[in-house]
């Protein structure tokens, strides 16, 4: 969730003295970065994922489920059960929210495809690590927003509407994390802005929805109001980041990723309820691109604004989109050559001259000359005047607050000289969280072999981004998946290419793009188009990957391929059929409590493999996620004392034979001991004349105990030698 420093943070009247240093002083330490690395190449792909998770506490007497406002705590307590040194191990960082946190492998995927099946291991690992530190009452689904979000008592501990920071008349600032960061990123925008932030999505039209009754034809559509950055920035999501080979490569990623973007939000559509609402949308993305919307009445194109010499633009210069919303510029050579950059993209002239002339290329300057006609939005106070070319800190200011649906990141400043080599990479951001780990898994998966198969078959996706921006706009509706198509390449292959296509009707570049569905776009169309997952196959083929792992890939693939034929479908249309069909639903468009309790239930239960789900997963059975096993357990050399010994050797010695288990019912050798005239002295029932394990070391063994011995040890082994033979183990 962008640059977090420790400090104290400048409120917008502050800061704003400091934009413009920071702006272009960002830029420089960009040039210094670019100019030093950009020779940079044969990186291997390395990749990790995010998943973000909400903590909800569940009322069953009441049926009711709250916010559990307690992620900064169980954060600490998983960093603190974490052993760095362990491969299999994972990272949590803070979030926007209080309730909020995210998990993240500890170290990256590598190039096998191994790897993609260790994903979803990982996955399971952070599931079942939070699981183990959540109170009883409390559970983490992995949803993208909590469906009673801002309506009535929704917060626990309990806390009334509003505050300084975001005054919302529904959300208290409880729910924002209580690093100062976060507080203060909500006052600015709402600051620069002049207003609070005003977030409108279309309301759900049942038999009852009362909003409905007096509309007409003419009238406006009802909408679900929201008023602060909460509702958007409390939404949970899925993002993917890999490491190119080379800078060129993290660029033609970022533009082919670009294009991808709507498609895999329409497919992993998670968003069907917002602040206790059906609503006629099914995904999350234009709910946040409103909640940090800073730009000024004349910035919207919707009103006067007194210019301020202070601010990026002077507050004035007319910006198309929000500063979370879809790219508004490929930023590889090749697809500046094809004139596919057809959307407004409001740039700093000025900025854009000073990297030309230090040696930045064209389209990249022009790239980063857009996102810096952003001011920065959290300014530290005596963080202002660095090093710039020891820092990156005012780059990524602005950089990290510029939340498109990919994002482009140069390599960072090593952290010290034993840090780890980071490349140029490029973020995947649109795909929303899934409600297991085998679907999140999936997908990260699928977008892997996307990007390999784009790479090794030298393909292209690359279209206009004013039919991306439609895209994108289509992807949100409900059923999109299904319902909807999409402009899509018609031949994504290179014109070289012979004999793939129909040699009579090849497609010309007049008409090189069509309206496609998603199982069109998923699974091929015609003679002309191979479909996403016929090349995935391909590439897995071409590379000759290991059964072991194609058998839970194909899996994968299999998933993505039924869910965009509609065999399957989407967690959003999954909540909305489930809330309509609930006992206690209304068919008035609203989610009450009891219908929300068992909504985030099945989620959860869906979520650690409780509950079988074959309208999402078909005939894919999640095994269930257990305490058991989540940590390593290290074999230990630390010697142990007298009273720790003598205690352990005399549980073993009271216990069942080996053979039996910890918790079977003892042996006939073992009964027999436990019978023995010494055995019942020294048993706590029969008042221990000697304490256990003091016999001294020249203390002679009877021939009866010695036999006791023997007859015990016999009886174990002749009890493990089948076991041995049937295991196949043997000594």
């Amino acid at each position: 969730m962008g640059l977090l420093k420790v400090g104290t943070p400048l409120s917008w009247k502050d800061s704003l003295e400091h934009c413009n240093y920071i702006r272009q002083h960002g830029i420089l330490q960009f040039i210094n970065t670019y100019n030093r690395l950009k020779f940079i190449e044969n990186d291997r792909l390395l990749y990790g994922d995010e998943i973000e998770y909400a903590l909800l506490k569940l009322d069953a007497k009441d049926k009711k489920v709250r916010l559990s406002l307690r992620g900064s705590e169980v954060m600490q307590l998983l960093r603190e059960k974490e052993a760095p040194e362990v491969k299999e191990s994972c990272s949590w960082h803070q979030e926007y929210g209080s309730w909020m946190l995210e998990g993240t492998p500890s170290r990256p995927y590598t190039a096998f495809t191994a790897s993609l099946v260790n994903v979803e291991l990982n996955m399971r690992l952070r599931r079942g690590r939070l699981r183990a530190v959540l109170a009883e009452d409390e559970i983490a689904p992995t949803m993208v927003t909590f469906p009673l979000m801002g309506v009535g008592d929704f917060v626990s501990p309990a806390c009334v509407p509003g505050g300084d920071y975001s005054k919302s008349a529904f959300v208290p600032d409880a729910c924002i994390n209580p690093h100062p960061r976060f507080g203060t990123l909500t006052a600015n925008i709402r600051e620069r802005r002049g207003s609070k932030v005003d977030i409108r999505v279309p309301l759900f039209k049942d038999e009852e929805t009362p909003e409905f009754a007096d509309t007409n034809d003419a009238g406006d559509e009802p909408q679900i109001h929201m008023d602060c950055m909460a509702f958007g920035m409390g939404n949970c999501c899925l993002q993917v980041t890999f490491q190119a080979s080379d800078m060129d490569e993290s660029r033609y990623m970022y533009d082919q990723l670009a294009v991808l973007a709507p498609i895999m939000m329409a497919l992993t559509a998670s968003t069907p309820i917002l602040k206790g609402r059906l609503a006629s949308t099914d995904a999350r993305w234009s709910t946040i691109s409103q909640s940090v919307d800073d730009r000024t009445p004349a910035e919207r194109g919707e009103g006067y604004f007194e210019p301020s010499p202070f601010m990026a633009g002077q507050g004035t210069r007319l910006q198309s989109k929000s500063r979370y919303d879809s790219i508004s510029s490929f930023i590889h050579w090749s697809s500046w050559t094809q004139g596919f950059n057809d959307v407004p993209c409001e740039i700093d002239e000025d900025l854009k001259k000073l990297m030309i002339e230090n040696h930045v290329d064209e389209h990249m300057a022009h790239h980063m000359a857009h996102l810096f006609t952003r001011d920065p939005l959290v300014c530290f106070e005596g963080h202002i005047e660095l090093d710039d070319e020891a820092s990156t800190d005012h780059f990524e200011s602005i950089q990290s607050t510029n939340w498109q649906t990919v994002r482009w990141k140069p390599p960072p400043v090593p952290s010290g000289q034993c840090a780890p080599h980071i490349g140029w990479r490029t973020e995947f951001r649109s795909m929303e969280v899934q409600l297991t780990d085998f679907e999140n898994a999936a997908f990260t998966a699928f977008v892997v072999l996307v990007t390999r198969a784009i790479l090794v078959f030298d393909l292209s996706l690359l279209t206009p981004l004013s039919k991306v921006d439609e895209n994108m706009r289509r992807a949100h509706q409900r059923d999109a998946a299904t319902r909807n198509k999409f402009w899509f390449r018609k031949q994504i292959v290179p014109d070289n290419t012979e004999d793939f296509c129909d040699a009579t009707k090849p497609p010309s570049r007049d008409d090189a793009f069509e309206e496609m569905t998603m199982n069109e776009i998923m699974n091929g169309k015609s003679n002309y188009y191979p479909g996403l997952l016929p090349l995935c196959y391909a590439y897995l083929d071409h590379i000759h990957c290991d059964g072991h792992s194609f058998k839970r890939i194909d899996q994968y693939l299999k998933l993505i391929g039924k869910r965009s034929t509609g065999e399957l479908l989407t967690p959003a249309t999954w909540m909305r059929k489930f809330v309509c069909e609930h006992k206690d639903y209304k068919r008035d468009s609203t989610v009450p409590n009891s219908v929300a309790f068992d909504l985030v239930v099945a989620c959860d239960e869906i979520g650690l493999g409780k509950r079988a789900c074959p309208d999402i997963l078909g005939d894919v059975r999640i095994d269930p996620i257990v305490a058991e096993g989540i940590y390593k357990t290290p074999l230990d050399r630390e010697k142990l004392g007298d009273a720790q010994r003598r205690h352990i050797l005399q549980t073993i010695m009271s216990r069942a034979a080996l053979c039996d288990g910890p918790d079977s019912a003892p042996s006939g050798a073992s009964l027999r001991r436990q019978a023995s005239p010494r055995s019942r002295s020294m048993s706590p029932a029969y008042g221990p004349s000697t304490p256990p394990g003091s016999r001294k070391r020249s203390e002679t063994i009877t021939e009866a105990t010695s036999r006791e011995i023997l007859e015990f040890t016999l009886e174990v082994k002749s009890a493990q030698r089948p076991m041995e033979a049937k295991s196949g183990l043997g000594y």
